[in-house]
Formats: structure tokens, C-alpha cells, sequence
């Protein structure tokens, strides 16, 4: 591993092979002064990419990457169905009887955690007391007709899937999706990502930065009827990302905090295995959760051509981070984490300050894109 913390404004480490990568993350902190990132990335299980830079990051400085989040979700699901409790083509209600109103009953597993269920909010719409809550948002969404006949269309549940998953998991363990998360997966793997942050890692948090839009910009947040219903959370705002009330509960779909190395780890544990151990989940368990469920028109975000896995996303157009096995998520503020099974590589990008108009920073995209093909060949 080379260093180039001895001559460059990147500090950390860095596979041999990958000196044009390296030299790439270097100009683009020549190019923007404030530009604050971490990026880290696995190959078959071994460590070639720990790097960071910028005024606002250092190496172990742990942030919210909105909802790159989802990955412990999709994570924790794929676990499930290793161990045979959970089943995808299982009726929801199977497991969750009440999930069953307003028409619900024959949504299936692997409809739910596919954005098809037609629950990107409830009605009337929750408060953000509601989402940060283990049960409550969950309770109103069993009660509430679908905004679409489930199956028939698909649309970004951004906030409400974590409230789903979370309710299903706790249905079919016991535990909160907080604590499975915790028990099963973060501590026994080592992995430096929370659902929820404990106070010992206080004097690591790093606030998300705004974007800055671009005077010359004039887009509307908003092109489907749905976007304003489900993005506007009645009663109190909160941030995501800078609220204690938020991070320090770790919603799910939306405000885990960590490092982008506990990212890249959080995959390479699951679908390579890193330190010498296999991965926890095998190869038909990672084919279950990463195979394409939609692709087409997202009737909340109002785009065409988005697509989703089990919980994951898949690459797209304007999301282009892996082949056709690879799967991920990005967050709104510019962060991304993935992997990609036929090249081996997991990858993550924690950003600062993302460039405008939000999703995953282009930047990591394509290094995530890049790493895959170099380390493959």
C-alpha cells in the first residue's frame, strides 16, 4: 500500500495499482479548497482504499449519509433470509397481521421492500415524532391505503421503508431493527457505522454541510403530484442529518452515522468476507437481496428509468456505479455506498458538502465505476 499523505493534500492509503485513482481524488481537493471527503473501498475482502481530505473531515470523523443509510436495512434483511426467517415471497401480513388493512393483505415481502407497496407516507401525513419512533410511524402505515394498488407501480419510499423493514424485522425477531443491526451485524463485524450514535463517539461528529445552489439554477424540487404529500412532514422540522434527535436515534431509511470505511466494510462483510472470514451471507442470499425487483417511472420522485433491488438500488443511467450485479445506495446530500459481486469490490464515499442538486456525487460514481473495472482486469 502506497502512502500519499507524505506528498498530497489525500492522507491515507492506497493500493499500488491504483495511482491514477489517487492522483484523480488529489486534483479534485486542488480544484475545490473546501471540499471535504472520505472514501474507502475493499477488494475480494482486502483493504486497497482508506483515504480522505479536505478542511471538515479527518480520517475517523463520522457523519450522516441521509440515505446511504438504507444499505444496514438491506443488509440486515439479506441476514434474515440467510438464516431462513424471512421469506420474500411471503404476504407481509404473515408476519405483521395488521399490515393487512386498507387492502393490504396480499402485498407480498418482496413487494414491501421494493418501494412497490404504495406507502411512501401515510394518511394523514407523519409528523417527524412518528418517524423517529420504533412502532408509531409503522402502526399509522398498516392503517393506511396505498397510494398506488401495490404491485402495479413503484415510487421512492424515502423515510417510510425504514419504518416498514424496521416493523417487519422487529416482527420476525423480537428485536428492533437498531438492535438486530447492532447484535448481528456492527459489533461482530467491526463495522464503524450506527444506527443510532453512542455518546463515546460525540467529539467524532461531523455535521453535513448545505449545497450551494447555483444562482443560475431555476428547477422545481417537485415532478410528480405525490413529491410535496410525501416529502412535507407536518409539525416540527427536523434535519436529518444535523438534529440530535434524529441522528442519535438512526432512522433506518435516513440518518445512520459513520465512517466511509464502516461502509465499505459493512459490504465487503456481507458479500466477500474481509480479515480473512468468510462472508455472512452467501451467494444465493446476495443474488436474492441485489437482483433488479423494478425498474421505469418513480411515481414519487418523478423519474424515469430509476431502480431498485431489495431495499438496494440498482445502476441506472444517471446512477452508473457497478455492472449488473452490483448494488447500493445513495444518499440526497452526495454520499454512496455499493458493491458489486462480480468484481468484488465494495465501495464508499462520504462527502461534506455535496455538489448541487443532491443524489450521489458524480465523482464517486464514477470512481466507484472505475475501481470495479481496474481491479477486475
Amino acid at each position: 500500500m502506497t502512502d500519499p499523505a507524505l506528498t498530497r493534500r489525500l492522507h491515507g492509503s492506497a493500493d499500488d495499482r491504483l495511482g491514477e485513482i489517487v492522483d484523480r481524488l488529489d486534483g479534485f481537493l486542488a480544484q475545490d479548497p473546501d471540499l471535504s471527503f472520505q472514501v474507502a473501498a475493499f477488494h475480494d475482502g482486502m483493504p486497497v482504499l482508506d483515504a480522505w481530505g479536505g478542511p471538515h473531515l479527518s480520517r475517523d470523523s463520522v457523519m450522516v449519509p441521509y440515505s446511504v443509510t438504507k444499505n444496514t436495512i438491506g443488509v440486515s434483511i439479506g441476514l434474515l433470509v440467510e438464516r431462513g426467517e424471512l421469506d420474500l415471497d411471503a404476504r407481509v401480513a404473515q408476519y405483521w397481521p395488521e399490515f393487512a388493512q386498507q387492502g393490504k393483505a396480499h402485498v407480498t415481502v418482496r413487494q414491501l421492500l421494493s418501494h412497490q407497496a404504495g406507502l411512501p407516507q401515510a394518511t394523514p401525513a407523519l409528523t417527524w415524532a412518528e418517524l423517529l419512533d420504533d412502532h408509531a410511524a409503522a402502526q399509522r402505515l398498516a392503517a393506511t391505503a396505498p397510494f398506488w394498488y401495490p404491485g402495479t407501480s413503484f415510487g421512492y419510499h424515502g423515510l417510510t421503508i425504514g419504518n416498514l423493514a424496521a416493523e417487519l424485522v422487529f416482527r420476525v425477531t423480537g428485536r428492533t431493527l437498531h438492535q438486530y443491526y447492532e447484535a448481528e451485524i456492527r459489533a461482530p463485524h467491526g463495522i464503524d457505522f450506527y444506527l443510532g450514535l453512542p455518546p463515546e463517539h460525540d467529539d467524532r461528529r461531523a455535521p453535513t454541510l448545505p449545497m450551494i445552489r447555483p444562482v443560475s439554477d431555476s428547477s422545481t424540487m417537485y415532478s410528480s403530484t405525490l413529491g410535496p404529500v410525501v416529502w412535507n412532514t407536518p409539525g416540527p422540522a427536523v434535519d436529518p442529518a444535523n438534529d440530535e434527535v434524529s441522528w442519535r436515534f438512526g432512522h433506518p431509511a435516513a440518518s445512520g452515522t459513520g465512517t466511509a470505511r464502516g461502509l465499505a466494510r459493512l459490504f465487503a462483510s456481507a458479500v466477500t468476507g474481509v480479515d480473512g472470514a468468510e462472508p455472512f451471507l452467501s451467494e444465493d442470499s446476495v443474488l436474492a437481496i441485489g437482483q433488479q425487483q423494478v425498474r421505469g417511472y418513480d411515481e414519487v420522485l418523478g423519474q424515469p428509468n430509476r431502480a431498485h433491488a431489495i431495499i438496494f438500488q440498482k445502476p441506472s443511467p444517471s446512477l452508473g456505479f457497478g455492472g449488473p450485479r452490483a448494488f447500493g445506495h445513495d444518499g440526497a446530500m452526495g454520499a454512496l455506498a455499493c458493491v458489486d459481486p462480480d468484481t468484488g469490490l465494495a465501495f464508499a464515499w462520504t462527502i461534506a458538502r455535496g455538489p448541487w442538486p443532491g443524489g450521489a456525487d458524480p465523482r464517486a460514481v464514477s470512481l466507484a465505476a472505475d475501481l470495479g473495472e481496474l481491479l477486475a482486469a
